[in-house]
């Protein structure tokens, strides 16, 4: 069974930054494409970024220039730094992957993969 976590949340001001972290449980990340969406309240998910198993990384036109993913495969680690956070950013962010060997080719494919954590929280606010 596949386990995802997610941590690194937090309530931070606009202009802030974070560092988001998703450890993958149970299996060598390696092999395993990472994607990053969010879903505020009352919105639909939102694909952020995507980290292939070949180090391939995709954005979010919203949030290009601003969130960096990468990867640790000897933590078993993917991180979302988040900087610049805006309002708009609040969301409660999860990481996900559609199993091993599955690539991805954009960051909308994340908000549909079918393995996912139980996400962490995100608030920029003043």
């Amino acid at each position: 069974q596949l386990v995802l976590e997610e941590s690194g949340g937090n309530s931070v001001q606009p202009g802030g930054s974070l560092r988001l972290s998703c450890v993958l449980s149970r299996f060598p990340l390696q092999y395993y494409s990472i994607g990053w969406f969010r879903q505020a309240p009352g919105k639909e998910r939102e694909g952020v970024s995507c980290i292939s198993h070949s180090d391939q990384t995709y954005y979010a036109d919203s949030v290009k220039g601003r969130f960096t993913v990468s990867r640790d495969n000897g933590k078993n680690t993917v991180y979302l730094q988040l900087n610049n956070l805006k309002p708009d950013d609040t969301a409660v962010y999860y990481c996900a992957t559609n199993g091993e060997y599955e690539d991805c080719g954009g960051a909308d494919e994340a908000a549909g993969m079918n393995y996912r954590g139980k996400g962490t929280l995100v608030t920029v606010s003043p």
